[in-house]
Parts: structure tokens; C-alpha cells; sequence
């Protein structure tokens, strides 16, 4: 088997930290800079160009391509829900105090749906800017990521109620509790499969619910990798960031898990995504990894 060709192109200072990155509907990588407050593009002739955030003071998370032809994204510190068109124009929609947004993904409807981690929360926002708040049943769940199923739902991962949760978009909640006590599940995406699969960051494990909410696990062969983010490989099973280990991962649809180690030691992967040119992760260290995987 060949092994995966990796680089790491250098996107900003090293304290900025890179953390979320999703594919643009202009072909660029989008991603958010956690602690330099501001969103990073890289172009596919391998331009960057950053966007401070406007208004300052927020710390951007996750971000995602919405319906409107824009990227969309969490502030987690300042509670909004941030919008910055393609040619950098920016605008943010206000949450309510304490939300605290992390996972942002487009629902079904062609609105913004977020997890608020320390509010109990689900939100949804439509793109003029409307706000509707859904309660979680449980206290202290720390929702995390959120990303749209195949069933005209979102789904979301409960990091601290050991749980993956399903939101229909008249607001009720459905919550699959997890086999392995403590797992910490934290990046979710819809597979290839229908299914949702998801990482178990204290668990060591990957996860795989279904619609009806058959659970799955898969223990990584190192289960102190810390896996943080998953994302679906368009050829079957899912790549994911090993954050403790400094890898990226990859399940196929046999079940067979690869690892591939990163160049720099301590890079510190976060968010990861998937382009017709192979896989890219953010790196904390201030880069993007680019995995070109074999044919």
C-alpha cells in the first residue's frame, strides 16, 4: 500500500490557532482562527488571506458553507453566530447571553443550526438573521458539534451527558445514551452509509448511530489518540484528527483503521475536511495539513 503524501502549508502566526476549516463555495478552504479572532482563507493557488473579525472580540470555532452562498460560523466568545461572504463582507447575528456556540452546521430547512455548549441549547438561525432557541433535557450536556442527518433532523454529540443527541426541526430532542461510561464524544458527521459517526475523545473509540439509534463503537489501536473531528470520505467510511496522537486517521468501509503521522511534532490537529484534492486539517501550530491520499 502507498503511504499518504503529507505537507503542511503555513497559514498564520503560530498563536493564532487554527481550529475549524470547511470547503467555500469558491473552491477556497475557510477556516476559523480560534485565538487570533479572525477567519483564514486559503485559495486554491495556495493564497492566504485573513479577515479579522468584525466587530473584535470574539473567538471564532466552527465554520461551515450555509445556503446562501456565504460561510457561516460560531463566536464563541462573545455569543454570536458570524456570517462573512466570499469577498470578506462580514455581519453577525447576536445569541442569547451564555450560549456559548461550538458545532454549526445547515439544517434540512436552509437555516443555521449551532450547539450551545454551556447553554443547554440548540439553536436555529435562519439567514436573515431570525433566532430560535430549543432546550436540552439535560443540564450540563456541554453540546458540542452538530451536523445534519439523513432524516430531516440535526444530530449533535452531548460531550459531558455521554450521549448523541437528535433535534427534528419542530425542536424535539431524542438522546441516545453511549455504551462506554465517560467517552467524551465531541466531532460528528453524517457517513456515506445514512449513519452518523462520531469521535470519543476520552473513549479512545470512534462512534456509529444509526436513524433509529443503533450504537456502534470501534476502539482506535491507540486509545489515548484523543480523536477530535471526523469528517465522511466520499469513498466510504470517514477520516478523523487524532488530536493527542498528532495524526490523522482514516476508518474505510471494512472497518480497517490507518493512521499517518503528521510532520511536525505537537501540531496539535483540530477541525478536518475533504476536497476533490485530498484531506485537509487544521493545525493549532498556525498551518494546514494536506493529505493526498493513494488512488
Amino acid at each position: 500500500m502507498t503511504t499518504p503524501a503529507i505537507r503542511e502549508i503555513p497559514l498564520a502566526e503560530p498563536g493564532a490557532g487554527p481550529y475549524g476549516i470547511t470547503p467555500g463555495p469558491d473552491g477556497a478552504l475557510w477556516l476559523t482562527l480560534a485565538h487570533g479572532g479572525a477567519i483564514a482563507r486559503l485559495g486554491v493557488d495556495g493564497a492566504v488571506r485573513t479577515y479579522p473579525l468584525e466587530p473584535a472580540g470574539g473567538r471564532p470555532l466552527i465554520i461551515t458553507a450555509g445556503p446562501d452562498g456565504a460561510l457561516w460560523f460560531t463566536r464563541s466568545g462573545d455569543d454570536r453566530i458570524g456570517r462573512i461572504s466570499v469577498d470578506g463582507e462580514q455581519r453577525t447575528v447576536a445569541l442569547p447571553a451564555g450560549t456559548g456556540p461550538g458545532g454549526i452546521a445547515t439544517g434540512p430547512d436552509g437555516a443555521l443550526w449551532y450547539a450551545g455548549m454551556t447553554s443547554d441549547t440548540i439553536g436555529r438561525v435562519d439567514t436573515d438573521g431570525g433566532v430560535e432557541v430549543f432546550p436540552l433535557p439535560a443540564k450540563g450536556a456541554f453540546a458540542s458539534m452538530i451536523t445534519a442527518g439523513p432524516d430531516d433532523a440535526l444530530w449533535f454529540t452531548l460531550n459531558q451527558a455521554n450521549a448523541i443527541g437528535r433535534i427534528d426541526l419542530d425542536g424535539r430532542v431524542t438522546v441516545h445514551p453511549l455504551p462506554t461510561v465517560n467517552a467524551g464524544p465531541v466531532g460528528i458527521t453524517l457517513g456515506g452509509d445514512g449513519a452518523i459517526w462520531f469521535v470519543e475523545i476520552t473513549a479512545g473509540q470512534l462512534g456509529r448511530v444509526t436513524p433509529d439509534g443503533e450504537v456502534t463503537e470501534i476502539p482506535l489501536p491507540d486509545r489515548a489518540a484523543r480523536p477530535h473531528a471526523i469528517v465522511a470520505d466520499p469513498a466510504g467510511g470517514a477520516w478523523f484528527t487524532e488530536w493527542g496522537a498528532n495524526r490523522i486517521g482514516h476508518l474505510d468501509p471494512t472497518g480497517r483503521i490507518a493512521t499517518h503521522d503528521l510532520p511536525t511534532p505537537n501540531a496539535e490537529p483540530h477541525g478536518i475536511a475533504v476536497t476533490p484534492d485530498g484531506v485537509w486539517a487544521a493545525l493549532e501550530i498556525g498551518a494546514v495539513a494536506h493529505l493526498t491520499p493513494p488512488p
